[in-house]
């Protein structure tokens, strides 16, 4: 089975070309998926973070502020590296788990954020970055979250350098497009990695 590590920057379109994928019928592992379920409420990796950052990082419905807690380590190094020592073991270990339960697929795509910036390069065969210019990719981000352009351009400036990323690629997707340009790029990589898994 062929494993493919899929990333790129922040606004890139990760999320979409993985839903593409998805819509092909390959199974995807989304790390951030798994990052969520681990910490629910009640949860150990849950508790663990309550302690680590206290009750202010609490929601009324008693679950953790995500993008509360992203603004803060953002500017914490300190907590940011003890909120990774927490979480990255416990979603290796489950997407470990979900790989050998999705052995008999062709190939399968880890949809891993930080893939690049962590110790999970192991788990993969392939690379596939989603790339696209920083101007679409800042955008983009300032469509869908709340924030200004120059917290993005920050966040931006904490992840691998752009060309070191698109050095460490098997395979680029250029997300500068429309969505039908991005399916039919997805589409090509799809019968690249079904004809490879064939060999």
């Amino acid at each position: 089975m062929l494993k493919i590590g899929l990333t790129g920057g922040i606004g890139s379109g990760k999320s979409t070309v993985a839903e593409l994928f998805s819509e092909l019928g390959v199974s995807v592992i989304d790390a951030d998926q798994i990052s969520h379920q681990l910490t629910r409420s009640g949860s150990d990796s849950f508790k663990a973070i309550r302690q680590l950052l206290g009750d202010e990082f609490i929601n009324a419905e008693g679950e953790l502020e995500r993008k509360k807690i992203a603004r803060h380590i953002f500017s914490d190094p300190e907590k940011k590296a003890a909120l990774e020592n927490i979480l990255h073991p416990e979603i290796k270990q489950r997407m470990l788990q979900e790989i050998e339960q999705a052995k008999r697929a062709a190939y399968i795509i880890l949809s891993i954020p930080l893939l690049l910036e962590t110790n999970f390069t192991d788990l993969v065969d392939r690379i596939l970055i989603v790339d696209a210019d920083d101007e679409i990719r800042i955008q983009r981000t300032r469509q869908r979250d709340d924030r200004s352009e120059q917290q993005i351009r920050a966040i931006m400036r904490q992840q691998v350098d752009r060309d070191h990323r698109l050095q460490c690629a098997d395979d680029i997707i250029y997300n500068n497009g429309n969505l039908v340009d991005l399916r039919n790029a997805v589409d090509r990589l799809h019968q690249q990695y079904l004809g490879a898994c064939r060999i």
